[in-house]
């Protein structure tokens, strides 16, 4: 076999751009010294462009196909191998990423589902919150509005300006809403407290408080039993923490209406 038939079939491939490796390198060097087979490989890659030009152009001259094909048929058809026994059937790879991307799903699904649980639980707590506002805030109006309720002032003996207060006392309730304004400092560790003082026993606390920088001080429904009638209200200094029955004088007093 001359060198010219040796790689009559690789020219075939070559031309096509399909030869890989060691082929192609053996073909290559071959190429650098031989005209003839530069020749060929020139002509192959002539009816190629041919070919695929005809696609969307003229036909090529017969030839040229036939010259292109019989270099392809030239080339030795290597058989397919069948797969054996242990080879995974396509459809079972496929039933792998099935079942990969079902749990993909699954994960993302739960995920979400996590997401809207804690957005319903935050809605449900913040309309939670405002419920409680609510009725606080219908209890505040409920208070005021009150035909029966007291209306306490009380005051106090000292040069102007003089503290005030206003206790407003809801008896079947027991609902209190107290507003103070110009009250003196407080010294450290020390508190204001409010007093329910009932017709028969012990002064009844009712809240502990500061007040701002301009003497003011709110008490809203401290802890009342219902039903228990005011003869007065008082306030005392008292601990910070507040105290279970009145440790100074007091130094506002009113007596209800």
């Amino acid at each position: 076999m001359s060198a010219h038939e040796q790689f009559a079939e690789e020219l075939a491939l070559h031309a096509l751009g399909s030869l890989q490796g060691q082929e192609r390198l053996a073909l290559e060097g071959h190429l650098q010294g031989c005209g003839e087979c530069r020749h060929e490989i020139e002509q192959l890659r002539g009816d190629a462009a041919l070919l695929a030009f005809s696609v969307s152009g003229p036909l090529p001259p017969q030839r040229a196909r036939q010259r292109l094909m019989n270099a392809v048929g030239r080339e030795p058809r290597i058989p397919l191998a069948l797969p054996s026994k242990r080879a995974i059937p396509w459809w079972s790879v496929l039933g792998w990423a099935g079942a990969a991307a079902m749990l993909v799903a699954v994960v993302f699904l739960w995920k979400q589902n996590g997401d809207f649980a804690r957005q319903i639980a935050r809605l449900q707590s913040d309309a939670t919150a405002q419920q409680e506002q609510l009725v606080q805030a219908n209890e505040i109006v409920n208070t005021l509005t009150a035909e029966d309720a007291q209306r306490v002032t009380l005051v106090a003996a000292k040069t102007p300006p003089q503290p005030q207060g206003k206790a407003i006392y809801l008896q079947r309730k027991g609902s209190l809403i107290f507003l103070a304004n110009n009250l003196a400092p407080l010294p450290p560790q020390r508190a204001y407290e409010l007093w329910l003082i009932p017709l028969t026993g012990s002064p009844i606390p009712a809240g502990v408080f500061k007040p701002d920088a301009h003497g003011s001080a709110t008490v809203v429904n401290p802890p009342l039993p219902p039903g228990m009638e005011a003869k007065a209200f008082a306030i005392t200094v008292e601990p910070e923490a507040g105290s279970a029955a009145p440790t100074s004088t007091p130094i506002m007093l009113g007596a209800g209406e």
